[in-house]
C-alpha cells in the first residue's frame, strides 16, 4: 500500500472525484489530472440504495491500479453495507476506504476501522451535511480521516453548502488531528475559505474535469493554494 495518507498530517491534498471523469477515457482522464498536479484519485462508489445512483465497482480500482500503479486510491462506500466490500476494493488496489456512520453504530464504525486496517488499508468515516458531529465524537480518533460531506450523497455538481464548515471547526475543537476531507460543490471560488476552516484533502469533481484538460492544473493549484 502507498502511504498516501499513512504519515503525519502535512500540506493541503487535491483529490479529484472520478465520477466527473470521461469514464469512456478513464485511463486517460486519471493520468492526466496525476500529471497536473493531484495528489490522490477519489473514487465515489454507490449503491443506488444509501445514495440514489449507480456508479463503479471493485473492477474500476483494479483498472485504475493497473495504468496508475503509484496513485493513492481513496474509496469513499456510500453504500449501506459497506462491510461486504471492504476486502473487495482493498484487494483490487485501494489504500483507503471512507464510510457512512449513517448506516451503522459507533461501536460497529470503530470495529469495522479495524478490520480496514487489518486488510492493509486506512480508514476513514464520512457524516452527511445534516449529521452532527456529536454522531462520531466518541470514536472519531480511531480513523485517520474523516470526510465531511457539503452535499447531499448522490451526483456530482451539486452547490456547496457552507453551514457544514462549522463541523470542521468542532473536529478540530475535539483535538482531531488526522485528515479532514470535504467533498461537495468545491471550486477554486470556495477552496480559500474550505482551507481556512482546517479542511486539508479536497475532493472536487466537475470543478476539475469540466474544465479543457489543460486547464486542470491550474485548478487544481487554486484549490490547493489561491484564494
Amino acid at each position: 500500500m502507498r502511504d498516501c495518507l499513512r504519515s503525519g498530517v502535512g500540506s493541503t491534498l487535491v483529490a479529484p472525484s472520478i465520477l466527473s471523469a470521461d469514464f469512456a477515457s478513464m485511463g486517460d482522464e486519471c493520468a492526466g489530472v496525476i500529471a497536473s498536479g493531484a495528489d490522490l484519485l477519489h473514487v465515489d462508489v454507490m449503491d443506488g440504495h444509501f445514495a440514489p445512483n449507480l456508479t463503479m465497482g471493485p473492477d474500476m480500482c483494479r483498472a485504475l491500479r493497473r495504468r496508475l500503479p503509484d496513485v493513492c486510491l481513496d474509496v469513499h462506500l456510500m453504500v449501506t453495507y459497506p462491510q461486504q466490500f471492504f476486502e473487495r476494493f482493498v484487494d483490487a488496489g485501494a489504500d483507503h476506504l471512507s464510510f457512512h456512520i449513517e448506516v451503522t453504530t459507533a461501536d460497529q464504525a470503530a470495529s469495522m476501522a479495524d478490520d480496514i486496517r487489518q486488510l492493509g488499508a486506512t480508514a476513514g468515516i464520512a457524516i452527511n451535511p445534516t449529521t452532527p458531529v456529536r454522531a462520531i465524537s466518541e470514536i472519531v480518533h480511531q480513523f485517520e480521516m474523516v470526510l465531511v460531506m457539503s452535499v447531499q450523497p448522490g451526483f456530482s455538481g451539486q452547490a456547496f453548502r457552507g453551514e457544514v464548515l462549522g463541523k470542521v471547526q468542532a473536529l478540530r475543537e475535539l483535538g482531531y488531528e488526522g485528515w479532514i476531507e470535504m467533498d461537495g460543490g468545491l471550486n477554486p471560488s470556495n477552496a480559500g475559505l474550505v482551507r481556512r476552516a482546517g479542511v486539508n484533502v479536497l475532493v472536487a469533481a466537475s470543478a476539475i474535469f469540466n474544465e479543457p484538460s489543460d486547464k486542470r492544473g491550474e485548478v487544481i493549484a487554486h484549490l490547493r493554494s489561491g484564494d
